[in-house]
Parts: structure tokens; C-alpha cells; sequence
């Protein structure tokens, strides 16, 4: 996986701020004055940053000039979290047969579920959120190093079998493995890494990984939005939240107070 990652000429370009930004989550004690120093040195995706900034869910009547001014107004995790946006969704181009802005609302979703629930298990907000935005990007990385196969994978998935398995079978990995892999190549930090391939089996790596287990509560939560809406927690991973030392019934009213954090998806996609 990793030769075919060297040998590949189209992989997204990640900025050095995002790479910095990043990497400062693993810090308690960074400081707002650095982050507006770190955005300042790119002017593109500052000027991004700003307009969104701006609009009326963020900055409201408050003109937003500079990236000190977004500090100050927007506070340092949600300015984190539109730099991580906006950043990481411009720097990956479309690629025949991958619909990306499908892709790119998944991720989304994953990300604010996963920066939602954060505060249940006392993890990272803003690297649970960055682990939700890049869960799938292994899916993207074989659509570019194997774009045959991966059409192929598509529509056997299409057909009702398992992504993961077929990726095995075709390829000798999965999605969650080249994932990994990929954000050690943009030297990420190793709790994206770890995160991104234990996504399925939270506890395989031998002590239970918190990124990965939000990504297992993130994704049970979009795909039973319907039974959650009926207070239906059958298929809720029980499991997982006791190993988690979580009470089920903090969870359920937690998980039934979530407000719409998907409103901004469309905005932070353009």
C-alpha cells in the first residue's frame, strides 16, 4: 500500500497550515495567537476562511476583517474546525467515477457526529472531528492508485455486498487500511492513523481506541436516524458503551439532544 501511495501522481496536496493545525491538537497548550499565525501564512484558504466567517451563521452582524478578529468572534475550535473544512474538502480534486460531493457529505456527517460525541468519552473535539472528515479517504485513495478496480469494487457494492470484503478480495486490502496509511503519509498524527484503520474494530489494536470508537457511534447514528427518531435503540452498540464505561440512558438522551449539526454542510462544501 505504501509503494502504491509513493508511485501515485494525483494524490491531494495538503497545505502545511493544515498539517500544523493538526498537528497542534496534540497540544494543550497552543494558543489562539498561534493558530491565527499558522492560517496567516495561506492567503487562499485565509480569504475562504474569512468569507464563511462572515456569513450569518458564524460571524452574524460582526464584520470579520482579519484572522484575530475570527479568534475573537468565532473562538479557536470553530475556527479550527472550518480551517479543517474548508481546507481539507478544496484540496481534494474530482476523479472519474467517484462522486466526491457525495462523498464530501458523508464525511461531514461523520465529522460532526463524531465532534458531538467527543464530549461523552472526554476525547478531542477537533481530532474527533478531522478522524470523521478522513474515515473514508482510503475509498478515494483506490479510486486514484486502482481506478479500474475500484469501479468494479463500486458495483459489486451496488449489488448488496460488503465494501471491505470485496476490497480484499480484489485488492489484498481495504479501504480503512489504505486510509491509514495515506494520512501517515501526510504525517498526520498517529491517532488519525489509528483511528482511520480500526474504524470496524475499535479494540483490535489491544486497548480500546476512543477516535475509533466515536467513528462507530457516528456511523450507528446516520445509519438509524429513523429509529432514533422513534427512541428505537435495539441496534445501538451496547457493547461498545459499557467498554466505554458510558450509561446507555446518558447516551439515549444525549444522542436525542442532538441539535441539527449538519446545517452548514452545503456552505462548507462550496
Amino acid at each position: 500500500m505504501r509503494q502504491l501511495i509513493e508511485k501515485a501522481t494525483t494524490l491531494p496536496s495538503i497545505p502545511k497550515v493544515l498539517q500544523e493545525l493538526i498537528a497542534s491538537f496534540q497540544s494543550d497548550t497552543v494558543s489562539s495567537e498561534h493558530i491565527a499565525s499558522i492560517l496567516s501564512n495561506d492567503q487562499a484558504l485565509t480569504a475562504k476562511v474569512l468569507r464563511l466567517a462572515n456569513s450569518a451563521k458564524y460571524g452574524g452582524h460582526r464584520k470579520i476583517g482579519s484572522v484575530k478578529d475570527a479568534v475573537l468572534v468565532l473562538g479557536t475550535s470553530t475556527l479550527r474546525t472550518l480551517v479543517l473544512s474548508v481546507g481539507l474538502a478544496g484540496s481534494f480534486k474530482a476523479i472519474p467515477g467517484f462522486d466526491l460531493p457525495a462523498y464530501w457529505r458523508y464525511s461531514f456527517r461523520m465529522a460532526n457526529r463524531a465532534k458531538y460525541l467527543a464530549k461523552l468519552i472526554k476525547a478531542d473535539a477537533e481530532m474527533a472531528y478531522t478522524c470523521g472528515l478522513l474515515h473514508g479517504v482510503g475509498e478515494y485513495l483506490i479510486h486514484i492508485v486502482k481506478p479500474e478496480m475500484a469501479v468494479l469494487i463500486d458495483q459489486e457494492v451496488a449489488a448488496g455486498n460488503r465494501r471491505r470484503e470485496i476490497e480484499m478480495k480484489h485488492l489484498g486490502f481495504d479501504f480503512t487500511q489504505a486510509g491509514a496509511e495515506l494520512a501517515r503519509h501526510w504525517h498526520f498524527p498517529e491517532e488519525i492513523a489509528q483511528a482511520i484503520q480500526h474504524q470496524y474494530t475499535p479494540a483490535k489494536s489491544g486497548t480500546l481506541d476512543p477516535y475509533a470508537s466515536l467513528l462507530v457511534l457516528s456511523r450507528y447514528l446516520i445509519e438509524h436516524e429513523q429509529d432514533i427518531q422513534k427512541e428505537q435503540f435495539e441496534l445501538f452498540p451496547a457493547k461498545l458503551a459499557h467498554a466505554l464505561h458510558l450509561q446507555l440512558d446518558d447516551v439515549y438522551k444525549h444522542i436525542l439532544a442532538m441539535p441539527d449539526v449538519d446545517a452548514d454542510i452545503e456552505m462548507l462544501m462550496g
